[in-house]
């Protein structure tokens, strides 16, 4: 029994040591997760994991506001560009000239590469597909200069 109640205590005081360190901004990066659950930096107000194919919102602080949302990125060959970038533009009704096809409620965070209604099902050509009613949730969220962070 001693010995059981040994292992709980230190359980409790690695967890209690990894919030610190978390909290303090010190490790690798799995101290820079945010809070949340996502895998991004606190202080990104979107949210991308191209792995697990999920999108989120947050208030910039590391709490979720919004999601996970079903979302999709690029297909083989058209790979999203994975990193930490600000949003630099939102249009309402893009038409890719490119593809020549409609990008709802489009928010480009690189040139070229937007958030924008799509079907999740898909890939991409390198952009992120959202169904409607998310990507109008990320138009009407996200500002531009907004922090946004795909990761693998």
């Amino acid at each position: 029994m001693a010995e059981k109640n040994r292992r709980r205590l230190l359980t409790r005081l690695g967890v209690v040591a990894a919030a610190l360190v978390a909290t303090a901004g010190l490790g690798t990066g799995a101290a820079q997760a945010a809070p949340s659950g996502t895998p991004c930096a606190p202080t990104a107000k979107a949210c991308m994991d191209l792995s697990a194919r999920q999108a989120w919102l947050t208030d910039g602080a590391g709490r979720v506001v919004a999601g996970p949302f079903a979302a999709r990125g690029g297909k083989s060959g058209a790979a999203t560009p994975t990193g930490t970038f600000t949003v630099q533009k939102k249009v309402k009704n893009y038409w890719s000239q490119a593809f020549d096809a409609p990008m709802p409620n489009s928010v480009f965070f690189k040139p070229g590469y937007a958030f924008h209604a799509g079907s999740p099902a898909v890939a991409s050509n390198g952009c992120i597909h959202l169904n409607r009613g998310a990507s109008q949730r990320f138009f009407d969220t996200l500002q531009p200069g907004d922090r946004v962070q795909i990761v693998p």
